[in-house]
């Protein structure tokens, strides 16, 4: 006898196990821009010039002042538990000699994250930030290119980050986990 509760359909998550096998196999297009985010895939808009610029900015500095003390990692995949594959735009990553060649890193692994948003700014700060927080990222960076602000998030607790403040003075931005290491980001808006 069939059983007469109507059973609806149920929403398929993806794990990050078959995220990259779908782009091994070739399920998913390798020049797509897309990110696993709690098991749903979100096609992300193209990068525009104002954004890679920001990108590229960030990246030649943080290169330049971090030197070896962290790797610096662009727009490369972070596993975050089974459901997660972010990539956020930069990420500061510990150390380690083989540059993640045996695994994506892991939320032990991050330093600090950047997100530049300029039409992504309500996905980063509504989807990822909380998922980061969740994960206990301990410093995440929100590049609103659009309002050309800097807004840093710090000490992640129950989902949220308990620390948030827009730079006022972008000559002297210091990295919680290097606090040694002084950024001059006023070139960036």
């Amino acid at each position: 006898m069939l059983n007469s509760a109507a059973q609806l359909p149920q929403r398929h998550l993806i794990s990050v196990r078959e995220y990259f096998r779908m782009g091994e196999t070739g399920v998913l297009d390798p020049e797509a821009r897309c990110e696993l985010i709690e098991g749903e895939l979100f096609d992300m808009p193209p990068i525009g010039p104002s954004h890679s610029s920001k990108v590229i900015r960030l990246n030649r500095l943080f290169s330049r002042i971090i030197g070896d003390q962290a790797i610096v990692s662009v727009q490369n995949p972070t596993v975050l538990g089974d459901l997660s594959a972010p990539q956020p735009d930069l990420a500061l990553l510990r150390w380690q000699e083989d540059f993640y060649e045996q695994a994506h890193p892991r939320p032990e692994d991050i330093l600090v994250l950047v997100e530049v948003a300029d039409s992504t700014l309500a996905h980063d700060r509504d989807r990822k930030l909380p998922l980061y927080a969740r994960f206990a990222i301990p410093e995440v960076w929100l590049v609103d290119v659009v309002g050309k602000a800097l807004i840093v998030h710090r000490d992640p607790e129950n989902g949220s980050y308990r620390t948030r403040f827009q730079v006022q003075d972008l000559s002297h931005v210091t990295i919680a986990a290097l606090p040694d290491s002084e950024l001059d980001l006023r070139s960036l808006f």
